[in-house]
């Protein structure tokens, strides 16, 4: 990367250097310099939702808030992460979180930690999810199944199957793995997978040399069917398949 392409700015009073365009949070836990966030992943775009990476930013003698998660980072900015207006938003938010997931570990770890014992607010019909969008862009950008979208508006947003048909589910995983709250879960009873949140229930491919089942049979034929691979390519479990090659 050239010199030109690179600009400098301050984080904290840290001289830091980023490529002109990348996003601001992702420069921050780079150079160790934590800001709470729960629905930023590297994996996927940016989205915001969550507003727990707010940070000041100061440009042109102006200072404002803003998340640091879709911030495009740039020349001579100077980015504060903990003053007193950022917590007491943050504060603020967690609040609002706690009461939407009260039973997430990982929202009240960071509640605490931030000074937030209980939420003075209440949320009907609890399940969980902060609509951080996680689980959808994770499902689009990376798995591009797009089995679940956001539907619905105002309190009766969700993330969900489209026209709550679950068919493009293909029980991969992956929506499990990214979500902060753990609000998704999935279950393996003998030879089937069910991701119990979409109500998505596969039967599980058995390895022909071991015969424990390893991956829903509708995910193999999928990956196969896109990747123009042989039929029998997911024949053996990764296990299986390590010890042969070796």
């Amino acid at each position: 990367m050239s010199e030109k392409e690179l600009v400098r700015f301050h984080i904290d009073g840290l001289e830091v250097e980023a490529a002109k365009g990348q996003m601001l949070l992702p420069v921050a836990l780079e150079y160790g310099v934590e800001i709470p966030h729960l629905c930023y992943h590297e994996a996927v775009s940016s989205y915001g939702a969550c507003r727990l990476c707010l940070v000041e930013v100061t440009k042109g003698g102006r200072t404002r808030m803003t998340t640091s998660c879709n911030y495009p980072v740039e020349a001579g900015i100077e980015v504060a992460v903990s003053t007193e207006n950022v917590q007491r938003a943050r504060r603020m938010i967690l609040e609002l979180l706690l009461a939407r997931a009260p039973h997430s570990e990982k929202i009240r770890t960071m509640a605490q930690e931030a000074g937030v014992e209980e939420a003075r607010f209440r949320v009907l019909d609890v399940d969980d999810c902060i609509l951080c969008g996680l689980c959808e862009r994770v499902c689009r950008e990376v798995v591009k199944a797009n089995a679940i979208t956001f539907v619905n508006r105002g309190d009766r947003r969700e993330v969900a199957p489209p026209f709550g048909d679950p068919l493009a589910c293909i029980a991969c995983g992956a929506c499990v793995y990214v979500c902060p709250t753990d609000c998704i879960k999935m279950e393996e009873r003998g030879d089937e997978r069910t991701i119990v949140r979409w109500k998505r229930t596969l039967k599980m491919q058995p390895c022909q040399s071991c015969g424990k089942p390893f991956a829903p049979l509708f995910q193999l034929n999928w990956i196969i069917d896109r990747a123009h691979l042989p039929k029998d390519f997911y024949a053996l479990c990764p296990v299986c398949r390590k010890t042969k090659k070796g």
